[in-house]
């Protein structure tokens, strides 16, 4: 009987393999077959699934966007069943700084899918674009709720503040791949300003 093959499986294996060569050569310098030789299968199956290169960096797209919601999630978790708005606006922001390898890979390709998206029209269409303000309404909704909870100031602009936040955190995560500051620094610089919003919730509540 012949084997069962689990094309999903398949083709997260093959994005897989996109995200680690394009994390180590660059996005821009990556073709089907270098995808093909990363993850250990023809050329010709890498074809099969996913066609043209355009239809794989898309998918490749979706999988490094599932990866990062995942890690949100964990820090999440982590900071335990009571985490108020601070726990998880912080878990947001410090997920996308490159602090380790796999969030450094996630800046590095999110920020390569962005600038690809600036003139290729099929990148530009897909829902990576709407992404970004997905962020920004969930940042503005939970520093909304803090304040109208007390452990934001009462005049605290939501919205103004995430978008700030929001391009806080990109920025910091660009220096710190070019080595203008370390992880750590970046990482002081976010407590800094997550200080300011919650002065009344410090640790987290």
């Amino acid at each position: 009987m012949p084997k069962r093959v689990d094309h999903d499986m398949r083709r997260t294996e093959i994005a897989a393999a996109l995200v680690r060569v394009a994390g180590r050569r660059g996005l821009h310098a990556v073709g089907m077959r270098d995808v093909a030789a990363e993850a250990g299968v023809s050329l010709r199956l890498v074809q099969y699934y996913f066609e043209t290169k355009e239809k794989l960096l898309l998918h490749g797209l979706q999988y490094l966007v599932d990866g990062f919601g995942a890690r949100v999630a964990a820090r999440v978790r982590a900071a335990g069943e009571d985490a108020g708005p601070r726990a998880t606006v912080e878990a947001l922001l410090k997920a996308a700084l490159p602090t380790d390898e796999e969030s450094r890979t996630f800046h590095l390709l999110y920020t390569s899918y962005a600038v690809l998206a600036v003139t290729d029209e099929a990148l530009a269409a897909q829902p990576f674009m709407k992404n970004p303000d997905a962020a920004e309404d969930m940042v503005a909704d939970l520093l909304q709720q803090a304040r109208d909870a007390g452990y934001a100031p009462a005049g605290l602009d939501a919205r103004m503040e995430a978008i700030g936040l929001l391009a806080l955190s990109a920025g910091l995560g660009t220096s710190v791949l070019v080595g203008q500051r370390s992880p750590r620094s970046a990482t002081a610089v976010l407590d800094h300003q997550l200080d300011r919003i919650f002065p009344a919730a410090r640790d987290g509540a």
